[in-house]
């Protein structure tokens, strides 16, 4: 095990990456919760999300270990599932939705392969990937406030204030505040002891339902994808046309990129030009991730921000990253647990991470107008439209417009105008041709 994963040689030892890759799970656990109850809101049966959320998690996870050799954890990317769930799968149906994704990892294997992906993250500017992420922020906490009942649709005003004496409304209160202060005490694992003693205090609040839990052994059942492992409906995926898959790529590129920069300095990865060694062989297992998740029942599986905590616990190495997904794997036995939390004790995590994913806004340059304004339009247009995939092109759209009103075209980067381009099919398209 030292030799396979040169532990000492990364100045580290044995104990300290197994802490890590149970510090890296207590971080993202919170995901097994989450997924399987944004997703379940689909049609798709709870257990076997529970199973497939673990599942993908777990193989991916042990595989970035063992192929990279970096602490770096994966599983169902949040904002991603969100599009999954409350954009495509509403409209074509989850079994397309998942169709979608597994193309979306076939196109990010071959981006990896043929190095493009580096190129496509300089050709993209900064702002408006910045404000990708603060506009899935707002997306997913608009999830979390609706899934709490504190916002409700209202016909004279689209939405308004719920009715907080509402009993899991007020759960959903209390774990809010509750989260929020575990998370301002840097407390690891912040969201999920968050997410457990919100579904604890619903108990006595009659929220919490254990109705099916009769002893101790009802808590563990056996791992099942019944009903959505292999379902996924490929050829109709194609009908969503490029904007759809493009954006499910575009996401988890960039977010897969980012962590793995960002973890990457932290580890002191990075090499002289500020470039990660291994990106390509990280990017891989990424996409073949995705690719097996969609398979088994879950969107796209993306590499977690959340493994800075096993770095910064001192993991260095891809032992980190086994323990972690051995972790994941352990979970799958859990769906019975799992099914007992209410979505009163999960919409507070959407919000934090809402909040989370708000910050990348200070990288964005509001002095300038012409990086504002498409930044802007990205961000509204997400929870406004309540897509995902209308805010990306509402950016890529507005953005060559007013640089070269500006007359700053030469800040416009040729593969910027194509997309714009397809951006502008993705609104007009079919109304032109029906």
């Amino acid at each position: 095990m030292e030799k396979f994963f040169k532990i000492k040689e990364r100045g580290s030892n044995t104990s300290t990456e197994i802490l890590a890759g149970i510090t890296t799970f207590m971080t993202m656990a919170y995901i097994l919760f989450v997924n399987p109850d944004m997703l379940s809101t689909t049609g798709m049966p709870f257990n076997s999300l529970v199973t497939a959320t673990a599942l993908a998690a777990a193989l991916s996870t042990i595989l970035m270990g063992l192929f990279t050799n970096y602490p770096f954890a994966l599983a169902s990317g949040m904002g991603l599932n969100a599009f999954f769930a409350f954009t495509i799968a509403p409209q074509y149906g989850w079994e397309v939705a998942l169709g979608a994704v597994f193309i979306s990892g076939i196109v990010f294997l071959i981006l990896a392969f043929g190095g493009i992906i580096e190129k496509i993250d300089e050709a993209v500017p900064k702002s408006l990937k910045a404000a990708v992420s603060v506009g899935i922020g707002l997306f997913i906490a608009l999830i979390g406030f609706k899934n709490a009942g504190i916002i409700i649709p209202y016909e004279a005003t689209l939405v308004s204030l719920g009715d907080l004496t509402y009993a899991p409304t007020t759960l959903a209160i209390i774990g809010l505040f509750l989260t929020a202060a575990l998370i301002s005490f840097r407390i690891k694992g912040g969201l999920l002891i968050g997410i457990v003693a919100t579904t604890i205090i619903g108990i006595p609040m009659g929220v919490t339902n254990f109705e099916n839990i009769n002893s101790f052994k009802d808590f563990f059942a056996m791992p099942t994808l019944e009903g959505i492992a292999f379902k996924l409906d490929i050829r109709g995926a194609f009908s969503l046309g490029f904007m759809t898959i493009f954006s499910l790529v575009f996401i988890d590129l960039f977010d897969t990129m980012g962590t793995l920069l960002g973890t990457g300095a932290r580890a002191g990865y990075l090499d002289d030009k500020g470039r990660l060694p291994k990106v390509k062989n990280a990017m891989l297992v990424d996409a073949v991730g995705t690719m097996f998740g969609a398979m088994v029942g879950t969107s796209t599986v993306t590499t977690y921000v959340e493994s800075t905590a096993g770095v910064a616990q001192g993991g260095r190495t891809g032992l980190a990253s086994v323990v972690t997904g051995s972790l994941f794997a352990v979970a799958l036995f859990l769906a019975p647990l799992i099914g007992i939390v209410p979505s009163a004790a999960t919409a507070p995590a959407l919000i934090i991470v809402g909040v989370l994913m708000m910050g990348a806004i200070k990288e964005i340059d509001f002095e300038d107008f012409t990086n504002a304004f498409p930044a802007f339009m990205t961000i509204v247009f997400m929870p406004f439209t309540f897509s995902i995939a209308d805010g990306i092109s509402a950016g890529f759209l507005a953005y060559p417009i007013v640089k070269v009103a500006a007359g700053k075209h030469k800040e416009v980067h040729w593969f910027v105008y194509i997309l714009a381009a397809i951006s502008l099919f993705h609104f007009v398209g079919g109304y032109i041709f029906g």
